[in-house]
């Protein structure tokens, strides 16, 4: 991902496709991106009624800089090949695909997209909740430096990791952070976008302001979200805070100054500063400028 490309994606509200309540306040959110969910959401009596409002739904969509996209069912499923060619004729901004397990469930998605003729503007996006797609993590994120396959961001999903491998799911997440750490690890291999999993209590904002400070401490770039309420403190979280936008003005402001011209090491403040740390600087100021903050 450059700057050129670059979009916020703090806060990436999930909504089922069957709620028409929740679906009419789309335009009304501040989230970064939503989620139109044919999978976990929607009940497995109720999955063709909600494939089926697809269509209606990106047509109303709103005008506003919230990227949409839709999460089928997977495709070993006996609904995903029928979602994935109602979602690619939505023409979203995305696709998530459950249960990725390796590079293959990738390159076999986007191969249905482009015989389908879907535009190269429908990025694929892949939940991670198997034990499998992590034993096959490098190789799944090497397919984003490849244009070609789509892929463009890694969806943690922490319950279903949890419930796989029988990990103890704690306040602190102890037991599901090298797994967390491995996945941000993977994503920036791959140039992709990573999102750390859902904070099931959407009425305990304190446990979710924490889990959000601590998956963009770790490199996060948002958080997976399923209540409105949980939007506010997710873009906090992974907005640069005042003090990381001053530290990065001063680092700029440093290197524009004659005497620092053609240095690669100044001193700063008491410590030692280098060109990456303003090229650093740079992207931050240049990504708060894109969010407003």
């Amino acid at each position: 991902m450059t700057l050129d490309t670059y979009r916020p994606r703090r806060s990436v509200l999930y909504i089922p496709a069957a709620n028409d309540k929740a679906l009419a306040k789309i335009a009304s959110l501040a989230c970064d991106a939503v989620i139109i969910d044919l999978e976990d959401g929607v009940l497995a009596a109720d999955k063709a009624t909600a494939r089926e409002k697809l269509a209606g739904i990106f047509t109303a969509r709103p005008e506003r800089r919230c990227e949409m996209l839709v999460r089928v069912n997977a495709l070993s499923t006996e609904w995903g090949a029928d979602d994935l060619l109602a979602a690619a004729k939505a023409e979203p901004d995305g696709i998530l695909l459950p249960k990725v397990d390796k590079p293959r469930d990738i390159l076999e998605a986007g191969d249905l997209l482009d015989d389908n003729f879907a535009p190269d503007s429908v990025k694929l996006w892949a939940m991670i909740e198997t034990p499998k797609a992590l034993l096959n993590i490098g190789a799944i994120a090497e397919l984003g430096r490849d244009p070609a396959s789509r892929l463009a961001c890694f969806v943690a999903g922490t319950n279903d990791l949890a419930k796989a491998t029988g990990a103890l799911v704690t306040p602190d997440r102890r037991y599901l952070m090298p797994w967390l750490m491995q996945l941000v690890l993977a994503a920036r291999a791959g140039g992709l976008d990573v999102i750390d999993g859902v904070a099931n209590d959407f009425r305990d904002l304190e446990t979710l302001a924490r889990e959000c400070a601590e998956a963009a401490a770790m490199g996060f770039d948002g958080k997976s979200v399923i209540h409105p309420a949980q939007i506010e403190p997710a873009n906090r979280a992974f907005s640069p805070s005042p003090e990381a936008l001053a530290r990065a003005r001063a680092i700029r402001d440093a290197f524009a100054q004659r005497e620092n011209a053609g240095k690669g090491v100044i001193a700063l403040d008491g410590r030692m500063v280098e060109r990456l740390h303003l090229a650093e600087a740079e992207k931050l100021l240049a990504k708060a400028a894109i969010i407003g903050a």
